[in-house]
């Protein structure tokens, strides 16, 4: 008999500011009598920060972007199997935005699963909480939240899919600026569009050559919205001029607020990786990808900015996604 899969689940905690008390998005689970984080199982096929956005949604009704990771926790269930939730700092998103608008409608956690949310101030929810991996995770907000950290908005760096080899495109005599997606690069752009949207883009920008604008198009035609494009991102430009492209990236994580994807090519990657470096926490800098290819064709950079009083913009969190779709 083969052996059953491990379970991987997605979650958030919730926060917003009541005045000058830090509250947090906390359900009830009839079944337990418990007070718990809002959380549940991915779907077939799923990213694990799509599931955390719909079973948020789903179980209190709230719909969420998502800013720095939490963390996760890991345990084994009754069957053996290892069951792992990834937990992420989230703030509600209204209902009237582009992006919510860009999502599926979500169906509502049924009453014997969930019946009561409550916004809580995080002293009285640390108290609540039933579980002490729960209390533990809300522990990391809290700090973040006393550090001038936890308000951050994300910038994701995403390399374009899969493109046609150069030798194939019109016989190897097509030019660079105009080679297409493969049908494979095609669909993982299309299944890029729920990932951007968990973090609550709101900006397009890319490289003007056609495999990077082909990877943004579904989220921004999603998110009726133009796409920003850029000579100095591609690579012949950057070849030639690599400062600029440091600059760029340099200056949307220091003066863009709105959460921005930019879509790139590899060869522009150690540049943009080193910009963010220089703007990372000393303790974020050993996340910072080191090697070629830096980014896989349709894996994702998220860093996490925050701008602290009287402090510049630095980078407090970064991720590094691959969609499940490329396995």
């Amino acid at each position: 008999m083969s052996r059953r899969a491990d379970v991987l689940a997605a979650g958030a905690i919730v926060w917003r500011l009541n005045g000058r008390t830090l509250e947090v998005l906390l359900v009830h689970r009839p079944s337990y009598d418990d007070w718990s984080i809002p959380k549940g199982k991915l779907n077939n096929g799923e990213d694990i920060q799509v599931a955390a956005v719909r079973e948020v949604e789903e179980e209190t009704g709230i719909a969420i972007s998502l800013g720095q990771p939490l963390g996760k926790v890991s345990y084994r269930l009754g069957d053996g199997r290892k069951k792992t939730t990834h937990y992420w700092a989230a703030q509600p998103l209204s209902i009237n935005t582009k992006v919510y608008k860009s999502r599926p409608r979500v169906k509502p956690a049924k009453e014997s699963e969930i019946d009561e949310k409550r916004w809580i101030p995080t002293r009285l929810a640390y108290q609540m909480l039933a579980h002490e991996s729960d209390r533990e995770l809300l522990g990391k907000l809290i700090d973040q939240y006393s550090d001038g950290k936890l308000k951050t908005w994300p910038l994701l760096v995403a390399r374009h899919t899969r493109a046609m080899k150069r030798s194939a495109w019109k016989g190897g005599s097509g030019t660079e600026a105009t080679r297409p997606l493969t049908p494979i690069g095609e669909k993982h752009a299309r299944e890029l569009v729920p990932l951007l949207a968990a973090y609550g883009v709101t900006r397009v920008v890319s490289s003007p050559w056609e495999r990077c604008v082909a990877t943004m198009r579904p989220y921004a035609k999603a998110l009726r919205t133009e796409i920003e494009m850029y000579d100095e991102l591609t690579e012949a430009s950057h070849e030639s001029k690599p400062k600029v492209v440091d600059k760029l990236v340099d200056f949307m994580v220091r003066r863009n607020e709105a959460s921005a994807v930019i879509c790139v090519h590899r060869p522009t990657l150690p540049t943009i990786v080193a910009a963010l470096e220089n703007r990372a926490q000393y303790s974020i800098i050993k996340q910072v990808p080191k090697t070629d290819p830096w980014l896989r064709t349709g894996e994702v950079l998220v860093a996490h900015v925050a701008r602290r009083r009287g402090h510049s913009a630095t980078i407090v969190s970064l991720e590094k996604v691959r969609p499940s779709v490329l396995g």
